[in-house]
């Protein structure tokens, strides 16, 4: 499929930028799929107001493809979103393994009726940049891709500004996620893309959970020759975004209406620490994010969107320590929750 295909609707929401959560997977105490609370979870982002839906990726839990429920995620996920509204939603199904794997899983959402795929490489690691450029190209004659900075803590590639240029010319390129929590590589991608004179073509999304708010802010200008040029980030693709949504659609829309402003209010500039403050507890900075996915669980288990924080891999759990700092940020920012909103629809959400 190529974006061309696209409905217009669809294609002006990714270029124009959106809220997308990263979808999390709900399970019951045995480690099943929980398909009431999975539904719950899509009608809680779309009531939210996201402007589209990621499944399949990293919050999501990459070990889904091992246990059979890749289809089945992607298929509820779709079918929920279907049901429950008309309005246009980007869904974009995360892409994972070596070259016939990620075709596979990219055939799979394009029969499902998803329209992008976000392309983890992290299964490239030894790879050339030949060899990924390669893998890249071989995808996108299946789907739209969405690209995926990843950060190196959590199994990302490092990835220079020559990688994304060429990345970025790739035809079927939509957008690309940049999330590698580091400002000199977050360059390196604007950079690469303008390289490639793609800038009006591949939407650039923040997935620098570090910095949501200033990435959705501030203009970034890439010199060229002696030429100018400025750019945004349209929109975002987060796991941060998994929780507290309504909340966070807020403050992507005042984000876009400051970006044109002489002035930037120093409140939505001061704003920016004070969601990283409640990202550092969600994805437990302090041990190098092992409870990243756990962490966002226990806020959906205390709303009464998950029964539970049980991952896949029974290891994989909240650190010690990171209640006590989840605890803190639920405490000290509390007005940046949607609780009143959760409790408010969860029975219908749960119906």
């Amino acid at each position: 499929m190529h974006h061309s295909q696209l409905k217009s609707e669809v294609r002006k929401l990714i270029s124009e930028g959106t809220v997308i959560p990263a979808h999390p997977l709900a399970l019951d105490a045995s480690r099943a799929l929980d398909a009431r609370h999975q539904r719950a979870l899509t009608r809680y982002y779309l009531d939210a107001g996201a402007g589209g839906l990621a499944v399949g990726v990293h919050t999501t839990q990459f070990a889904i493809r091992d246990v059979g429920l890749y289809r089945p995620v992607l298929e509820l996920a779709a079918e929920t979103a279907a049901a429950w509204t008309k309005r246009p939603l980007a869904m974009v199904a995360g892409l994972a393994g070596a070259t016939q794997q990620a075709i596979a899983e990219a055939k799979t959402a394009v029969g499902i009726g998803y329209h992008a795929g976000l392309l983890s490489l992290a299964a490239m690691k030894s790879a050339s940049e030949d060899d990924i450029i390669a893998h890249c190209e071989a995808v996108a004659r299946e789907i739209p891709l969405v690209g995926f900075y990843l950060q190196p803590a959590v199994g990302g590639v490092v990835l220079g500004a020559s990688f994304w240029r060429r990345f970025a010319a790739i035809d079927n390129v939509i957008a690309i996620k940049i999330a590698p929590f580091n400002r000199y590589r977050t360059l390196d991608v604007l950079r690469g893309v303008a390289a490639a004179g793609a800038l009006d073509r591949v939407a650039l999304y923040t997935g620098n959970d570090d910095h949501i708010l200033l990435d959705l802010t501030l203009p970034f200008d890439l010199r060229d020759n002696g030429v100018t040029t400025r750019t945004y980030f349209k929109g975002g693709l987060l796991g941060h975004w998994s929780v507290w949504t309504a909340a966070a659609i807020k403050q992507f829309e005042m984000c876009k209406a400051a970006r044109h402003k002489d002035t930037v209010p120093a409140d939505l500039l001061a704003l920016d620490a004070r969601v990283t403050d409640c990202n550092s507890a969600f994805f437990d900075v302090a041990n190098d994010f092992h409870g990243c996915i756990a962490g966002c669980h226990e806020i959906l288990r205390r709303q009464g969107l998950m029964q539970g924080l049980w991952c896949l891999d029974p290891a994989e759990g909240l650190s010690p320590g990171q209640m006590d700092e989840i605890d803190r940020v639920c405490r000290e920012h509390a007005d940046l929750s949607d609780d009143a909103f959760v409790k408010a629809n969860l029975e219908k959400w749960l119906a």
